[in-house]
Order: structure tokens, then C-alpha cells, then sequence
């Protein structure tokens, strides 16, 4: 997940379709580890409290918030991201070892 909000954060400009083609890779992702087993039920939902997060600043994004307000609430997810990783090791490697190269 962190990974997911860093890249959002490399963008010199991000777009609502964007961050919700993130938001759909994330939520695909989270369900298919927690079916196969591979994270717990607490860290698929932990994980969708950020992955709920970053849905709702797309939508901030949609309404023509400004980027700089936009910036700083990913921040406050990828710090959100940073303590979950320290909860649930690994989880991150697991959102991201489903992305296509």
C-alpha cells in the first residue's frame, strides 16, 4: 500500500482516474489475498480503511480540490500505510506482487 501511495505521490500532476484505477487494483487485490489466505481478516480490513481513504480523495480530487490539499492527504495515508506495514509485515509486498509490470 505503500507503494500505491508513493506512486501517486511521484505524479507531477494527479487525476481522479488516476488514483481510481488505484483504489479498483487495490480493492481487486485485497479481496483475492484474503480469499486465497494470504493476509488476515484484521489486515483486509485494516487495509481497507486506507485503500476507503484513497477513494475518498479521488473524489476530492473529482471536485477540484487543489493538488497541495490533495498531496497532504496522501501523506497523512502513506504515513497511515507505513504503520500498518509495521502491524501486518509484508502486506505491502503482497498489494504489490499482484501488479503487472
Amino acid at each position: 500500500m505503500r507503494t500505491c501511495i508513493d506512486l501517486l505521490l511521484a505524479l507531477p500532476h494527479i487525476d481522479a482516474p488516476r488514483m481510481k484505477g488505484e483504489v479498483n487494483y487495490l480493492a481487486g487485490r485485497l479481496e483475492q489475498l484474503r480469499l486465497q489466505r494470504s493476509i488476515s481478516n484484521e489486515a483486509y480490513l485494516d487495509a481497507g480503511a486506507v485503500q476507503g481513504a484513497i477513494e475518498m480523495i479521488a473524489n476530492m480530487v473529482d471536485m477540484g480540490v487543489p493538488q497541495i490539499e490533495v498531496q497532504g492527504q496522501l501523506r497523512e495515508q502513506l504515513d497511515r500505510a507505513q504503520r500498518l506495514e509495521s502491524k501486518h509485515p509484508g502486506l505491502n509486498w503482497a498489494v504489490e506482487s499482484g501488479r503487472a509490470s
